[in-house]
């Protein structure tokens, strides 16, 4: 395993991390693109800084990720975008994250057409409510302002409780492998129904 520290809101950073690849495995067959960032602030009060953070990160971030990855991956192989169930719906203070995410879902179709030629798949997986502890960094909420959200959504999740990292890890496995061979541009929603009913 080979760790690579960096900021993929950083164009050089993402560079070294390919560099680092390249030098010390010749390429990859996946790319899993799920570096990104969350913040809450209703319109009119954004900020530029609040803006640029986000994107940076969600958007652009992710783009750079992606394209600075092509020379590696092998034709027929895979790239997975971590998107997220709000850019489809609509909750106070997140109109900036939301666009971001929905941007990420617009990338997953317009790359699998562009990356057709290689065959190379691209899909996206939106998650639900999964509480892991960027909630308390990225987001800044408390554990118990974590507790009160989880308790107030889970009425609106049909399998009636939140999801777990393991179970994200297991979609992105599976539209990573040969097992979604046919599948591509797709939004997979790993949300207990919560987006879906």
């Amino acid at each position: 395993m080979i760790a690579v520290q960096g900021d993929m809101a950083v164009l050089a950073d993402v560079r070294r991390l390919y560099t680092t690849i390249r030098e010390q495995k010749g390429k990859v067959d996946i790319v899993s693109a799920n570096a990104g960032t969350g913040a809450f602030s209703p319109l009119g009060q954004i900020t530029e800084q609040h803006f640029d953070t986000q994107f940076d990160i969600n958007v652009k971030g992710l783009l750079f990720t992606v394209q600075e990855a092509l020379p590696l991956p092998r034709d027929g192989g895979a790239v997975v975008l971590n998107a997220s169930i709000v850019s489809g719906t609509g909750s106070a203070a997140t109109s900036v994250y939301s666009a971001s995410k929905a941007a990420v879902r617009s990338f997953a179709r317009t790359w699998s057409v562009d990356l057709k030629d290689r065959r190379i798949r691209v899909n996206a997986i939106s998650p639900g409510i999964v509480p892991t502890p960027g909630y308390n960094t990225s987001l800044g909420m408390s554990a118990e302002q974590v507790e009160q959200y989880v308790a107030s959504a889970i009425p609106s999740i049909p399998l009636g409780r939140v999801g777990t990292p393991d179970e994200i890890a297991k979609a992105v496995i599976f539209l990573a492998s040969d097992d979604s061979s046919y599948i591509t541009g797709i939004e997979l929603f790993v949300d207990g129904g919560m987006s879906q009913v």
